[in-house]
């Protein structure tokens, strides 16, 4: 991309992020759907050649390989070929038969390219492309980025395994807890959600013109087409073909893929946002690179721009999912055209999406453990472990152990190792039962 395009561009996407979401440019651009739609079209025509019909049965199969490289080898010129040939059309589908019946002519077997697009609808080669293009930019690089994240914070998990840390709920000092474990809380809660969308199907329509092969039946009826789509659908191009529609895919598992993907992100939100708490708390320093500013006027500064560029991104992605799942599953009747223009945008929520994954990643790489922050503000929070103390009491039957802990912590306004030692010396218990209560401290009370 040039430089002066870039700095042209509408969308962040292609312009100040390009580089971050090129990747994805193979499996969502206008190129890609078009060569996506070539493939379709060129399987199913060899998968035609296939049948016992009369008027393929003379086709020379050497043609395959040939006919595959279209699709295989497909550039930009023939991408713009196609578009050109669309300003005649005004229908981008057509556009791409005549562009293959184009090739026929080149191959010498222009006697058959009236089985290109044979008995089919548009949305028979849109239904299938879409879902596939989908299924192969999550297995080629969304599915990575996601897996990626997960071990490093199972790596960071393990790491900080042994670091104790006052917890807080309601913002609030509450029973200590280990740094590690919080960590791994987002681990095993985007492993849960990444196992559910890699099961997701990716569903197709292929039916005709209202799902029901109806011209294909009238041509051939002797041919078992439910058969033919789902073999075609299922077992050529690796989808699951959707077995009673209308015009179109339904999109029920596409709208589930999508508020699957939203649920991830609202973990890696709520991770970003912990993080960034932390960061601001003193727990975590963050890894310099020269050159770089913190803030145009405080020198001092180091933000977690890391964290809040994931976290603007993620919602930003979550709010055109919401859009994707709520609005693709509803279609007037038989079909009515308000899919096409929504489907075109299901690169830009995924984009924001890798955007933020890559941000999460290089933040979560330049974390520093500041340990004696964790450190001080456990030792300032004694009172933190009052419930252990009225615990051990209830185990022991001690007269309102709760009421007593309560007065000693809300009464004081500091409660220090001090201030517990000393309570614990005044209980009516047996000098073991002071000795165990004496051991406990913010740093060691942190459970299993």
């Amino acid at each position: 991309m040039s430089e002066l395009f870039s700095l042209n561009a509408i969308s962040p996407i292609d312009g100040r992020y390009h580089k971050q979401t090129q990747e994805l440019s193979d499996f969502y651009s206008e190129k890609s759907l078009i060569k996506y739609r070539v493939l379709v079209e060129i399987e199913y025509f060899i998968a035609l050649c296939e049948l016992p019909l009369p008027q393929l049965k003379s086709f020379d199969k050497n043609h395959y390989s040939e006919l595959r490289t279209v699709y295989q080898n497909f550039t930009e010129e023939d991408a713009f070929i196609v578009k050109e040939i669309e300003k005649t059309t005004n229908h981008d589908v057509k556009a791409v038969e005549y562009f293959i019946k184009q090739k026929f002519d080149l191959f010498k077997i222009e006697n058959y390219k009236e089985f290109i697009h044979f008995g089919l609808t548009s949305q028979d080669i849109n239904n299938t492309a879409q879902p596939l293009s989908i299924k192969d930019a999550n297995t080629n690089v969304f599915y990575m980025h996601i897996s990626e994240i997960i071990t490093i914070l199972k790596t960071l998990a393990a790491e900080w395994n042994n670091v104790p840390m006052l917890a807080r709920t309601h913002g609030q000092p509450a029973s200590p807890t280990i740094l590690g474990k919080e960590i791994q809380v987002f681990a095993e809660r985007l492993e849960v959600q990444f196992d559910t969308l890699k099961n997701i199907p990716y569903s197709a329509k292929f039916g005709g013109a209202t799902g029901n092969f109806n011209a294909h039946h009238v041509a051939y009826p002797e041919i078992n087409w439910v058969n033919f789509g789902n073999h075609f659908v299922n077992d050529i191009l690796g989808l699951n073909r959707s077995q009673t529609t209308t015009q179109i895919e339904h999109y029920d598992n596409m709208a589930a893929l999508f508020d699957n993907l939203k649920r991830i992100n609202t973990i890696l939100i709520d991770l970003c946002r912990d993080i960034w708490t932390y960061v601001s708390m003193d727990y975590f320093k963050q890894k310099l690179k020269d050159g770089e500013v913190g803030s145009s006027a405080m020198p001092h500064k180091v933000n977690p721009i890391d964290f809040e560029n994931a976290e603007g991104n993620l919602g930003l992605a979550n709010a055109v999912f919401e859009h994707l799942s709520a609005k693709l599953p509803i279609s007037r009747l038989q079909r009515d055209l308000t899919d096409s223009t929504v489907s075109r945008n299901i690169g830009v929520p995924v984009a924001h999406s890798l955007i933020a994954l890559k941000s999460i990643k290089k933040g979560l790489n330049k974390l520093i453990l500041n340990r004696a922050s964790l450190e001080k503000d456990l030792e300032n929070n004694w009172a933190v472990v009052a419930e252990a103390i009225q615990t051990i009491l209830r185990r022991e039957s001690y007269p309102n152990p709760y009421e007593a802990l309560k007065a000693l912590t809300r009464v004081n306004e500091k409660v220090t190792q001090s201030t517990i030692s000393s309570f614990i010396d005044t209980l009516n218990v047996d000098n073991n039962i002071k000795a165990e209560l004496k051991k406990i401290t913010p740093q060691n009370y942190v459970g299993i």
